[in-house]
């Protein structure tokens, strides 16, 4: 069965304090500007191990979803969620995670694919299968051609780049946000 009249909105990101302001919880800091901005309260749902605020955007119902567990395992609260509500990943499900392999301030929308190499969007993959959208937002920068992988991911990023994060919700993401909803998005690129 199908439910007409949801969308997801599911970031990739880490759980705590520490990884608040970490390249790696790009989507997270996304969710946070549209809850801020709505006034949306966030709530813990324990039996799909996240944190959720709802709206309403276009007359639809839009769940925010920030998973508790952690980036590389952030598969099964997406399948918990998508089981509950009987939602069509393909349709109904938008992932915002961060790209290492885009300068930061590039936005790229796909519509499915491999996970690049990405455990986060790994774990997705084989929760849920390849077919859903993707909203990649670019974090590389010059740092990272001296930095290992993971510690690049998890620092933090500066000043002038939560900044311009900010600025890059409100356009493009939001503008792509309400696409998705109104089931007009289609492959996109954007660069700052």
């Amino acid at each position: 069965m199908y439910t007409r009249g949801m969308k997801l909105l599911f970031a990739q990101g880490n759980p705590g304090a520490n990884y608040a302001r970490t390249r790696h919880n790009a989507g997270f800091s996304v969710l946070d500007a549209l809850a801020e901005a709505q006034n949306l309260p966030w709530k813990t749902v324990n039996k799909f191990a996240a944190d959720i605020a709802e709206l309403s955007i276009l007359n639809e119902k839009v769940l925010l979803v920030k998973p508790r567990s952690f980036y590389n395992d952030t598969g099964r609260s997406a399948r918990a969620i998508v089981d509950f509500y009987k939602v069509n990943p393909a349709h109904d499900l938008l992932v915002l995670h961060d790209d290492l392999a885009l300068p930061f301030g590039t936005i790229r929308v796909r519509q499915k694919g491999s996970d690049a190499g990405n455990n986060g969007i790994k774990s997705l993959n084989s929760h849920l299968g390849d077919q859903y959208w993707r909203l990649r937002i670019g974090i590389w920068n010059e740092r990272r051609d001296i930095m290992e992988d993971a510690d690049f991911v998890l620092s933090q990023f500066t000043k002038a780049e939560q900044e311009a994060l900010q600025k890059l919700v409100q356009h493009p993401i939001l503008p792509l946000v309400e696409r998705f909803i109104e089931g007009s998005l289609e492959h996109s690129s954007y660069t700052a």
